[in-house]
């Protein structure tokens, strides 16, 4: 089961997943709608209700606590943000391509493309302080999405262009976080 805290509309939910005092791990930070998303170098991410958008607080992969049985806790901390970056694009991508039937492309390090488009971008982000205290990914992945404005109609595309129907955005984000939960026990081991 996903711990999810959701919420109609945020800046970000990166910026709003460092902020919390306390994080758990694997606890996602979900919105309808992002007002400041953004990507690599601060770029933006058109972020509007209809997409999927949401960040990971990931385990930290450090000490003793980590050696229980659990899955989560037996995933070491990977403090490699672009191996991080890289195994959620795949993920998401696999996801894309087992669901839905599509081809996608990874370009790396962070986007996820279909017929040469983006329609998903990861980032991971490190919360430190004296080391790394947490590690927290936010996906944006455009969904259900009708229309981009003008400057992105040829460069970005969403699942319901592609696929000419709306998808059931929970149903995906659980897929995608179960399995990036299974690559970490995987690479960990």
């Amino acid at each position: 089961m996903i711990k999810i805290k959701k919420y109609k509309v945020v800046a970000s939910t990166n910026a709003l997943a460092k902020k919390i005092k306390k994080p758990r791990p694997w606890l996602v930070i979900l919105a309808e709608k992002q007002t400041g998303g953004y990507g690599r170098k601060k770029t933006s991410w058109f972020s509007p209700k209809g997409g999927l958008y949401f960040s990971i607080i990931l385990p930290k992969s450090k000490g003793d606590e980590l050696r229980s049985s659990s899955p989560v806790a037996t995933a070491r901390v990977i403090e490699d943000l672009q191996t991080l970056t890289i195994l959620a694009a795949f993920i998401v991508a696999k996801t894309l391509k087992e669901n839905f039937a599509l081809e996608p492309l990874i370009k790396l390090p962070n986007d996820v493309w279909i017929n040469n488009k983006k329609v998903a971008g990861i980032l991971t982000e490190n919360i430190v302080g004296k080391d790394v205290k947490q590690s927290v990914m936010g996906i944006g992945l455009n969904t259900n999405i009708e229309k981009f404005p003008k400057e992105l109609e040829n460069i970005a595309t969403s699942l319901k262009i592609e696929l000419g129907r709306k998808i059931d955005n929970k149903k995906l984000l659980e897929k995608i976080v179960e399995g990036l939960k299974e690559q970490l026990k995987v690479i960990s081991e």
